[in-house]
C-alpha cells in the first residue's frame, strides 16, 4: 500500500513540474511579445534585455541565463550553509530552460511586424495577459521558484525585511540599472519605457483576475 502512495506522489510531482514548464513557456512568450512591442520589458528582464541591445556576445535568452546565474550566486553567498543545494540545482536547470525558451519564443514571433504605436501598445497589453497567465500556471505547479524570486526570498530571510518590500526595492533597482545601461551604451531608452510601468501595474492584477475566474469555474 505504501508503494502505491509513493508512486502516486512521484506522479503528482512529475505532473506539477510539467505544469510549471508549460507556465514557463507561456511566460517566455509573454516576454517575447513585450520585447516585440518595444515599449519596455518587465523589471526582472529589463537588465539582460538592455545589455542584449548593445552586446551581442549572447542573445537575449543567453543574457537572461547570465543574469540568473548571478542571482543564484547571490543566494549561495547570503545563505551559505543554509543554502539548499538541490533547490539551487533545480533553479539553475529551470533558469537555463527559461532562457532558451525565451529565445525560442522570440524566434516564433519574429515574423510579426509592429509598425505603429497603436500596434505596439496592443502588443504590450497582450504580452501582459500572456505573461500573467504563464506566471499563474507556474504558481499552480507550485514546485520551484526562478532565481530572481528566490534571490528576493533569500534577501528577505537574511535581512528580516518583508518579501514584498524586497521585491519592490529590486524592481526599482533593475529599472534604474536598465535606464543607465540604455542611456550610456544604447543612447536612448529601450529596455525601460512606459511599458515597464504598465506591466508592473497590470500583471499582478491580471494574475488576480485569473485566480477569480479559476475559483468561479471550480466552484461551479
Amino acid at each position: 500500500m505504501r508503494f502505491k502512495t509513493d508512486r502516486l506522489n512521484m506522479r503528482q510531482i512529475i505532473e506539477r513540474y510539467i505544469l510549471f514548464l508549460i507556465g514557463l513557456f507561456i511566460a517566455s512568450l509573454g516576454v517575447a511579445f513585450s520585447t516585440k512591442a518595444g515599449l519596455g520589458t518587465s523589471p526582472v528582464a529589463s537588465v539582460p534585455y538592455s545589455v542584449s541591445l548593445f552586446s551581442h556576445i549572447f542573445t537575449f535568452g543567453g543574457w537572461l541565463n547570465v543574469w540568473s546565474v548571478m542571482q543564484i550566486l547571490v543566494q549561495i553567498i547570503l545563505l551559505r550553509k543554509k543554502c539548499n543545494i538541490v533547490e539551487i540545482v533545480i533553479q539553475t536547470v529551470l533558469a537555463f530552460a527559461y532562457g532558451y525558451l525565451t529565445n525560442f519564443s522570440c524566434y516564433l514571433i519574429s515574423g510579426i511586424h509592429v509598425n505603429t504605436y497603436l500596434m505596439q501598445f496592443a502588443c504590450l497589453i497582450f504580452s501582459c495577459f500572456v505573461l500573467g497567465f504563464g506566471i499563474w500556471i507556474q504558481f499552480k505547479g507550485n514546485v520551484a521558484m526562478l532565481p530572481g524570486e528566490a534571490m528576493n526570498r533569500a534577501v528577505s530571510y537574511v535581512t528580516g525585511k518583508k518579501y514584498e518590500n524586497v521585491k519592490i526595492f529590486f524592481d526599482i533597482l533593475y529599472i534604474a540599472l536598465s535606464v543607465l545601461i540604455s542611456v550610456i551604451f544604447v543612447g536612448e531608452l529601450k529596455g525601460v519605457r512606459e511599458g515597464s510601468i504598465i506591466a508592473a501595474v497590470l500583471i499582478g492584477n491580471i494574475i488576480k483576475m485569473y485566480n477569480r475566474i479559476w475559483e468561479k469555474v471550480t466552484a461551479a
